[in-house]
């Protein structure tokens, strides 16, 4: 990369913040009156200590601990002209900290940011909005706070209010709006500016679905023209689709830099603590008895390799190992399938019919449950392993979620989802064929017929 393409760039990002420390109680008259003397000089030290960290080292969390937290800790990385950087990461990882560090709204406390070019953002609902005045006030109040000349505003105004879709009130004190009304006037106002840099924080999480694809098609259009756009969002869709590059924060720092598809994946198998494959070594060790031993369950893709997650559209495996100890004994393979809740979405019996109630040969047998694409929502699915000997039915094993894989959610074509960027809920998410037609001979607002 190239200093030139280089317009977002930081470089050992760290910003520190000292909790409030609890204010101890006087135990007697005597205490309270050397406390009440004592302070002002306390409060002077306690007010210089809120921001000075000369106390605080880069390997420790300082001398005193309790009192310290790190919202960023050196977070460097750096963005090109015309890309768009998805930024994803757990409530509290600091991917807000880091935009409003970047836009300046508060330094850091060590490190440096560099911004070459204009820079929008909307970072909270309704930033800049002064709340007495109208919403066709605000517009040119926020546009002079955002960089534009009212010349600027005059000629997109008509733009900025159609994008916007509350012609009806824009004469209406902002006071008055729904949260979901004074975001979309902000937004548009924001994206309306032809910025060099767009810098965009969580706003698909207010306004309804109609808005929230106009917000999407615009930072398309906006990284089309070949400005740069920053966009933190839980909406894992959106940001598979805007993006190519993503980061994933983690506890103030970046835990991964990559493809969208890769850190998406990444955030999704994030703080499950459970493996996409588990393998026994050891057959003594392996779960079982008798009959049969479980030795490895993988989650896998046609090519045979392990996965850690798909796309939701993508058919996956999951494949059983089993040795097999004894001959002459029918066995029954079965899974059960969970979603993050803990929720049962349904069971998977093999009934293989080469298979099924027949007798196994001794020996290995691995055997695959193929999960159709476009039938799993979006998120951590866990995988429950069993085996069962018929007639009678003796269970051999039964690992409860022994292993787990993610599903990426992802709008376009061949998905349930479409273009749709509301939300979906349900545990599965099925691809239905949907039959449409004009029903002949009918007029709107007749009665119902019933059909033959």
């Amino acid at each position: 990369m190239s200093d030139s393409d280089t317009v977002v760039k930081a470089e050992g990002l760290s910003k520190i913040y000292r909790l409030g420390i609890k204010k101890q109680a006087s135990d007697s008259l005597a205490s309270a009156m050397a406390g009440f003397l004592r302070s002002p000089l306390r409060n002077y030290r306690k007010y210089r200590s809120l921001y000075r960290f000369d106390d605080v080292s880069d390997t420790t969390n300082g001398s005193n601990a309790d009192d310290i937290i790190w919202a960023l800790r050196d977070v460097s990385f750096e963005v090109r002209q015309g890309e768009v950087l998805g930024i994803v990461g757990r409530n509290g990882a600091g991917k807000s900290t880091l935009l409003k560090i970047l836009t300046r709204i508060t330094p850091p406390t060590r490190g440096r940011a560099e911004i070459r070019g204009r820079v929008s953002s909307l970072l909270e609902v309704g930033t800049g909005f002064h709340q007495e005045l109208t919403g066709r006030e605000n517009v040119y109040l926020n546009g002079t706070i955002l960089g534009m000349t009212k010349a600027e505003v005059d000629r997109k105004f008509d733009e900025i209010v159609a994008f916007s879709g509350v012609e009806r009130f824009l004469d209406t004190p902002v006071k008055r709006y729904s949260s979901g009304m004074s975001v979309r006037l902000a937004f548009a106002v924001a994206a309306h500016l032809e910025p060099e840099i767009l810098i965009v924080d969580e706003v698909l999480a207010v306004g309804d679905t109609e808005f929230q694809k106009k917000c999407i098609n615009k930072m398309q259009d906006v990284s089309r023209h070949g400005r740069t756009v920053l966009f933190v969002s839980h909406n894992m869709p959106a940001v598979s689709a805007l993006c190519s590059r993503a980061i994933l924060m983690s506890g103030g720092a970046v835990a991964m830099d990559g493809s969208t598809h890769d850190v998406v994946s990444a955030y999704l198998n994030s703080d499950s603590g459970v493996p996409s494959a588990r393998e026994w070594i050891n057959l003594p060790e392996a779960p079982g008895r008798s009959v049969a031993r479980l030795r490895s369950v993988r989650a896998v893709g046609r090519d045979g390799r392990a996965v850690e997650s798909v796309d939701i559209g993508e058919e996956v495996g999951i494949e059983m190992t089993i040795d097999v100890l004894l001959a002459g004994r029918k066995l029954l393979p079965h899974y059960w399938f969970y979603n993050e809740e803990g929720a049962v979405m349904f069971a998977a019996l093999n009934q293989d019919p080469a298979w099924y109630d027949r007798e196994f040969p001794v020996g290995r047998i691995v055997t695959t449950a193929w999960l159709p694409g476009n039938l799993l929502a979006a998120g951590r699915i866990f995988v429950t392993a069993a085996l069962i000997t018929r007639h009678p039915d003796i269970s051999q094993f039964d690992e409860p979620q022994v292993i787990a894989f993610g599903v990426r959610d992802n709008m376009g074509a061949g998905t349930a989802r479409g273009d749709w960027a509301g939300d979906m809920p349900g545990v599965i998410r099925p691809l239905l064929k949907w039959d449409t037609e004009v029903a002949a001979g009918v007029a709107a607002g007749e009665p119902a017929r019933q059909r033959s």
